[in-house]
């Protein structure tokens, strides 16, 4: 049942992956699930870059090189963790969003439907036993220099994906009745 799927969902990180290999017929069915993300006005503005073998490593290398670039105090931790978490990865997506170029809606309406279309893609992966996680590090604006970005595309993020041997957790929420105000 699709509410158990959703309580279900969970952030699985790249240090729980095991090294156990994603067959590219499993990325292509998550694909295919955020393709069938709501949108407005039909602009289908998700795009997604598929990394796999050496592209992770060398995206790795890329976000430490940047990140000691752009900041003063770079930490050896960090730069371990932007090296290593890539190469731990069964697979990683790009999540990236195209601005229509007619501007027919606003900007965050693009944005929302890409979110969304990572959010199916999540709740796919959890069906299929793969974990996942959704990294938005503040590297991912200059993913230009990385990526051959169409103009008006940017990238949103990282979409790790691996599968784990870990038990994971139940998620917890606060009740729905503190953040809902009904109106009649």
């Amino acid at each position: 049942m699709i509410f158990e799927l959703i309580k279900k969902r969970r952030s699985v990180f790249p240090v729980q992956y095991n090294d156990k290999p994603i067959a590219k017929e499993s990325i292509e069915k998550l694909l295919e699930a955020a393709n069938w993300a709501p949108n407005h006005k039909k602009t289908e503005p998700w795009r997604f870059k598929v990394m796999m073998g050496d592209s992770k490593a060398e995206l790795g290398l890329f976000l430490a090189k940047k990140y000691q670039e752009t900041d003063a105090r770079p930490k050896q931790i960090k730069i371990k963790k932007l090296t290593e978490n890539p190469k731990k990865a069964g697979a990683i997506i790009a999540v990236c969003m195209q601005r229509d170029p007619n501007e027919s809606l606003p900007e965050w309406e693009e944005i929302a439907a890409t979110a969304m279309a990572v959010q199916n893609m999540w709740l796919a992966a959890t069906e299929m036993g793969i974990g996942s996680y959704w990294s938005s590090p503040g590297l991912i604006k200059y993913m230009d220099k990385f990526f051959d970005l169409n103009e008006g595309e940017k990238c949103l993020g990282f979409f790790y994906l691996g599968y784990s041997d870990d038990e994971l957790n139940e998620g917890t929420r606060q009740p729905i009745t503190e953040k809902v105000a009904w109106l009649d």
